[in-house]
């Protein structure tokens, strides 16, 4: 069987959701993963492993205790979408050739030029343009 070319498991996109939330979460105070979590749908479990690889890699940072949670250690302009991908999904397309590296390529390059902040203005706007829809 050949090798996927291009894989991103769950991992990444609930990764990436629960860091927008987390960068829309108002104040500096550190959010409890269980709201993050609720408020994205992800199995509380899964999102602590998830974070645990995140915080090793010096993107968040936690706080113990009883207003313990999680804050962005890094600025949310400065983390992009593939080093979440990277980080918990492995290279994208390591093994691609022909038009299947050219396919991996691209898709790098717009999860390069994609940053969490990015994620969160979308979502802003995709939310904004939804409340005039009739």
């Amino acid at each position: 069987m050949a090798p996927a070319m291009i894989s991103i498991t769950s991992k990444s996109p609930y990764a990436v959701q629960a860091l927008a939330e987390l960068g829309r979460s108002p104040g500096s105070d550190p959010v409890p993963i269980g709201e993050l979590a609720r408020k994205r749908d992800v199995p509380v479990q899964f999102l602590e492993q998830l974070f645990a690889v995140l915080r090793r890699a010096g993107i968040i940072s936690s706080q113990r205790g009883v207003k313990g949670g999680y804050r962005f250690a890094r600025d949310p302009s400065t983390v992009t979408v593939l080093e979440i991908v990277e980080l918990l999904d492995g290279p994208v397309g390591p093994d691609a050739q022909g038009p299947f590296a050219d396919a991996a390529e691209a898709t790098r390059k717009v999860l390069r030029e994609t940053t969490i902040a990015d994620v969160i203005e979308r979502e802003l706007r995709d939310a904004g343009a939804s409340i005039y829809h009739i």
